[in-house]
Formats: structure tokens, C-alpha cells, sequence
């Protein structure tokens, strides 16, 4: 097939040339088989109302048989983008006052709405506890958010409740902490036994051209460094498996799944940078493979989080312990404790 065409989000252009292993296909299998984001159903009713046309010629016909060498050109309008809703969803609320408030983000959580996440998001549930007060906060769709954490990453959140703190927090995590007091630790556990007890990696990151949903290390990318230190090794005849903290000089998206999977450490359980690590988990004894089987998502955890209030300039220090399942597996891995110099 043809390169990665995948949206990201409705709105794009999109052109698909017809190749060899396409001819003869439905036009509407042919374009789910080239996207990623949109559904079947999806780009079936884009069909019906005009949105595809195929050697420059509108096509509104789903079932409408390719041939090699045509082009198919998709546009998607945008979507109807609604006000994100106020939703009754419990918060692990570690500090709040009237400027901020600091959470503990449960597994699965999504930040803020998005495609193929409308609602049950960070959000909705901050306009829910917050009021109508957190509405436009720092922008209509997400408000409050100065960062994020991916879906499948627990930890400790901030986010603003008025418009200065909004603006002062943003500006903090700009910084990434290299001239003010805005600090950020991870725990995450990675396979294999680093090199090292500590080290940095300074390694530009950007999209994957084969994967639009995937990020990698490449020339052109921006700036991402991440410092790691190793806290605990595990391991017995055949495997070894690494607790290390990592602190960002940067806040690049999955910057730290990327770079420990560059160095070849991946962390345990990733299913997108370490797919090629699965079958370690047979080498593992049943009580550690348990533990991570259950995961169903990356070893990483947002442990601490510090920054400068916005208005009384008090640097301010949280953390959020490891959730159940990561304590599970920390308690699994007990057992097989490796010593190691620092």
C-alpha cells in the first residue's frame, strides 16, 4: 500500500494513490485500510456526501471498484467541536486552593476531550468540581490544562482555576524547569540492566513517518533530553528488569518511552515502543509475569511534581504513590532484588 496516509484529525487533505495491492478493492475498505482515526461507517458517509473524488472526479459510491494508478483524494470537514460538559467523575484531589488544583491521575484517564475520547476525560470532570468559574480558563476546549499526562500514565497533575494562574503555570512548565523551581520525577520500570546507574539522553524527537501515532528519534525533531537515574535493579538467570526515575528537560509527547526504547530499555509493558519485548515475559517466573500481564499499559508513573504558586511564589512539592498494579508488580519483583553501585 501506498505510504501512511493516517489522520490525526478530521479537516486534513488527504491523498491515496492506488497501488498493485488496492486495485480491485471497495473504495470505502481501501480508505479505513489507510486510516487509522477515522471508522468505516465514518468515511462511508463521507463518500455519500461528496467528499471523495477519485482522478478528480467526485465518487459517491462506497462499493466503487479501484484501479491501479488512480488517486483518491479524502477531505474530511472538520469536526463540530462541542463545549466540553461538566461530568460527575470521582477526583483524587491532593492539594486545591482558589488558584490550582493538584490531582493523582488514574490509569486510562484521558486529559482533555478528543477524537475517539468525548467525554470521561480530566476535564470534564475539573468543570464538574471546579464550576462554571474553570470555563475558558487558558482556552474553551481545555480548560485548566497547562500539561498533560498519556491516557495509560498515572501520576501527580496540576491545573490553574483562574486566568493568572494559568498563565504562570504555563509559562513554568515552558521553562521545564531550567531557570525556575517547576520540577518533574517519573518511576518507571524498563527491561534490562542499564549501563549505568545514571545517565542523560539528549536525542530529538518527532513523528514517525511510518506511524503517524508514534514518535521517534530523528535528526529533525525537536530538542528532548531526559536525565534517568537507576533506583532498584531485578533480575534472575535470563532476565532483568530496571526501577529507574527519570526527570525531563523537555516535555516532548512519550519523550520517555522513546528514549529509554532508543538506549534499548523500553519500559515493561509498552505495547507500542516495546512489542518486540513481549516474548521476554515468557523467561519470567508466573509471580512477575502475573503482575505485568494485568498491566495492559506502559510501567510509568508521574510520581512527583513541584512548582512556584502563582501568587504567594511558595514552592510548592507533591506526590503521588505507585497505583495498585504498579505496587504489585514492585511487589513481585521483590524477591529477585540485584545489588548495584551507585
Amino acid at each position: 500500500m501506498a505510504e501512511d496516509t493516517a489522520l490525526e484529525f478530521e479537516g486534513d487533505e488527504v491523498e491515496v494513490v492506488v497501488d498493485a495491492e488496492m486495485a480491485g478493492g471497495r473504495l470505502d475498505a481501501a480508505l479505513a485500510k489507510a486510516h487509522s482515526v477515522l471508522s468505516r461507517s465514518r468515511i462511508k458517509e463521507l463518500i455519500l456526501t461528496g467528499a471523495v473524488s477519485i482522478d478528480g472526479k467526485p465518487v459517491s459510491e462506497p462499493k466503487y471498484r479501484l484501479s491501479a494508478g488512480e488517486t483518491i483524494i479524502l477531505l474530511a470537514p472538520p469536526p463540530e467541536d462541542p463545549e466540553p460538559q461538566a461530568e460527575n467523575i470521582p477526583l483524587d484531589i491532593l492539594y486545591e486552593d482558589d488558584q490550582l488544583i493538584v490531582i493523582n491521575k488514574p490509569v486510562g484517564m484521558v486529559v482533555h476531550p478528543a477524537p475517539g475520547s468525548p467525554n470521561g476525560t480530566l476535564v470534564n470532570a475539573l468543570i464538574y468540581h471546579c464550576g462554571e468559574s474553570l470555563q475558558g480558563i487558558g482556552g474553551v476546549k481545555r480548560p485548566g490544562i497547562v500539561h498533560r499526562l498519556d491516557r495509560d500514565t498515572s501520576g501527580v497533575m496540576v491545573a490553574a482555576k483562574t486566568e493568572r494562574a494559568h498563565r504562570h503555570l504555563s509559562a513554568q512548565f515552558a521553562d521545564h524547569g531550567r531557570t525556575g523551581p517547576l520540577h518533574r520525577a517519573y518511576i518507571a520500570f524498563v527491561w534490562g540492566s542499564t549501563e549505568t546507574a545514571k545517565g542523560s539522553i539528549d536525542a530529538p524527537l518527532g513523528r514517525d513517518q511510518n506511524n503517524r501515532l508514534k514518535q521517534t528519534v530523528r535528526k529533525d525533531g525537536r530538542e528532548a533530553i531526559t536525565h534517568y537515574m537507576v533506583e532498584a535493579r531485578f533480575g534472575d538467570e535470563g532476565w532483568d528488569i530496571t526501577r529507574i526515575q527519570c526527570q525531563l528537560e523537555t516535555g516532548r509527547t512519550h519523550q520517555i518511552r522513546v528514549h529509554m526504547a532508543h538506549i534499548g530499555h523500553p519500559l515493561v509493558a509498552d505495547s507500542v515502543y516495546a512489542s518486540g519485548y513481549a516474548t521476554k515475559i515468557n523467561r519470567l517466573p508466573p509471580e512477575v509475569a502475573a503482575p505485568i500481564q494485568a498491566l495492559g499499559r506502559q510501567a510509568l508513573h508521574a510520581a512527583e511534581l513541584g512548582f512556584e504558586h502563582p501568587v504567594t511564589k511558595e514552592e510548592m512539592s507533591f506526590e503521588a504513590p505507585l497505583p495498585p498494579d504498579l505496587e504489585a508488580l514492585e511487589e513481585a519483583l521483590g524477591d529477585y532484588n540485584k545489588a548495584f553501585a551507585r
